[in-house]
């Protein structure tokens, strides 16, 4: 009988490189998961199997498909589709659709795979998967948007379901494209279910679903901060981003006595030396959201400055990079070390290069990985579907009441297996702790359902 390899990094990551060596992104997010999980499974006779990891990176399905559309000039367009449905070991695949130009297979299999185990810390029954499309919906109207997302859901809705895959928002799709997405599917389907989260109030959306993941963020940050014995009122932090979660990460940053300092859009970003008022921050979210106008328009509105560039060179305590991946390299982690950096919490995913990271760890930063801080979102999601199957709709207090309970239950979880090995418990490796966590309950339902 033929014996495994030995289980190492470097062989699974070997496995990466030789099936898809130009998947860079994808690459990277296994790579900043498995340097922790496997010198785990090493010491342990259950999980210490080559043949599960060579499963565990490799999707279980990946669907693309072209998407053609008319614009409403008449030209004929086409764009490609993706759904990469990663691991069921869990529940149902879950995650959300982006719809952005630079969306390939890379992206979204490094988002699928880190949605996995985002999934996993939740403690909710949902796998791990993510789709989308290079479509661009910047600049199109309304009416191109709706023609587009029926042609995408006229393939997408034969690989999709409520006890099969969830999608549902991510960048790019927002509210609008939801339910467009969500009419076409009830019009090829002839059924109302809860096939899609991110839906609308008045057709089974869950209350707080657009604030979920910035409102995770920081009750994540608050669990960090107050197990280290800081005080979060009154603690200076830097925001990247003014999109959707960075929104809602100023909003409860500036409920909980936070000082924010900056937003950013890919122009630059602006600094507002006393803070961002709530009064200010609901003149950004019109700018962004209704007049879909750039961050340096502020100047217009109230009084800060406006930089080109990141915000990374501004002195914080807390920094929540919440635009996109890899937007904070080595170089700006070094900056805000020098600048008295504390904490730093992902609230997009993957928005901190490899040595960006490695640079907080060696600097004893308390980071925390998107697949911890983030999860909000998917929690929400994970909230409107039970709300869909009981046909019930929860009050505010309810779904924000069950948000606290998980985002504390997953800052448990990362401590829990995130302490030094020197027993020291006054250091915790979130990322280490965040990926054993959710591999974890991942591998025990993968191994009892005999895929390995």
């Amino acid at each position: 009988m033929k014996s495994e390899k030995e289980l190492t990094l470097d062989a699974v990551l070997e496995i990466i490189k030789k099936r898809d060596p130009d998947q860079k992104e994808f690459l990277q997010a296994a790579k900043e998961v498995l340097q922790w999980i496997i010198p785990f499974a090493k010491s342990s006779d259950k999980y210490n199997s080559y043949a599960l990891f060579e499963r565990l990176i490799e999707p279980e399905r990946i669907i693309q498909f072209r998407v053609p559309w008319v614009t409403d000039d008449g030209v004929s367009m086409t764009n490609r589709g993706y759904r990469i449905q990663f691991n069921s070991a869990l529940g149902p695949y879950k995650g959300g659709l982006r719809f952005h130009p630079e969306v390939n297979l890379s992206i979204l299999k490094f988002l699928a795979f880190e949605q996995t185990f985002k999934n996993s810390l939740t403690g909710l029954p949902l796998g791990g998967g993510k789709g989308g499309s290079d479509f661009n919906p910047k600049g199109r109207s309304d009416s191109e948007i709706m023609r587009f997302c029926q042609s995408f859901m006229t393939e997408l809705y034969r690989h999709i379901g409520p006890d099969t895959d969830i999608p549902a928002g991510d960048i790019g799709v927002g509210a609008a494209e939801i339910g467009y997405l969500f009419g076409q599917y009830k019009r090829l389907t002839s059924s109302f279910n809860g096939v899609l989260t991110g839906k609308g109030l008045s057709f089974g959306g869950s209350q707080l679903r657009p604030e979920a993941t910035g409102y995770g963020l920081l009750y994540f940050v608050e669990e960090m901060m107050n197990t280290a014995g800081d005080e979060i009122k009154d603690a200076a932090v830097i925001i990247s981003g003014s999109g959707n979660v960075a929104q809602y990460s100023c909003q409860k940053a500036i409920e909980l006595g936070m000082k924010v300092l900056t937003m950013s859009d890919s122009d630059g970003y602006i600094v507002v030396k006393d803070g961002i008022t709530e009064e200010q921050l609901e003149q950004i979210m019109e700018l962004k959201n209704e007049n879909k106008g750039r961050i340096k328009e502020c100047t217009d509105l109230f009084e800060c400055e406006f930089h080109e560039g990141t915000p990374w060179s501004v002195e914080a305590e807390v920094a929540l990079p919440c635009a996109t991946q890899n937007e904070l390299d080595e170089d700006h982690a070094k900056t805000l070390v020098e600048n008295g950096l504390k904490y730093l919490a992902e609230g997009a995913n993957m928005p901190c290069t490899d040595k960006a990271v490695a640079y907080f760890m060696e600097n004893d930063i308390r980071f925390v990985p998107g697949k911890a801080s983030n999860a909000g979102g998917v929690s929400v999601s994970g909230l409107e579907m039970t709300q869909n199957a009981m046909r019930l709709s929860w009050d505010s207090d309810r779904v924000d009441d069950e948000l606290r309970q998980i985002m504390h239950r997953i800052h448990e979880q990362c401590t829990t297996y995130g302490k030094s090995d020197d027993g020291d418990d006054d250091v915790i490796n979130y990322e280490k702790g965040a990926a054993i966590a959710g591999f974890i309950k991942v591998a025990d339902a993968m191994i009892a359902q005999g895929s390995v």
